[in-house]
């Protein structure tokens, strides 16, 4: 991806304890809560940790959740999947591509085109807007 990977000492640093605990240790902060929960502003949602663009406000919708949710992320590798069975359940965690930290979880009961939800904790985002995006 080529973004500079920030060493946990500086995340530690500079992101706020909650924000840590996501991305860093797999943590989830709770539903209706998050900055970006009900967002409408256009632009591009970014990782908080990296800066790697992740997702389009575009793709961006209400599911009911109460954590933002995306039908799809931006175009190219800016997003992995890995199998989770935390907590007693089977599901798949979306991470950064580029750094690794801990975004939320996919699940197959999105809208169309894709059937995806990417369920997404807003303190692992950094939104940008349209013309800051597009620099």
């Amino acid at each position: 991806m080529g973004k500079p990977v920030p060493t946990v000492e500086e995340l530690r640093a500079r992101l706020s304890p909650l924000a840590f605990e996501v991305t860093c240790n797999k943590g989830t902060e709770r539903a209706f809560t998050g900055t970006y929960t009900y967002y409408k502003e256009r632009g591009v949602y970014a990782c908080v940790c990296c800066g790697n663009e992740l997702f389009h406000s575009n793709t961006k919708y209400d599911s009911g959740s109460g954590w933002p949710s995306f039908w799809t992320p931006l175009p190219g590798e800016r997003v992995r999947e890995h199998r989770d069975n935390s907590y007693g359940m089977v599901r798949t965690e979306v991470v950064c591509a580029n750094c690794d930290a801990h975004l939320g979880h996919v699940f197959e009961d999105g809208p169309k085109p894709t059937g995806l939800r990417y369920c997404i904790n807003s303190v692992s985002l950094a939104f940008q807007d349209v013309a800051e995006s597009q620099k």
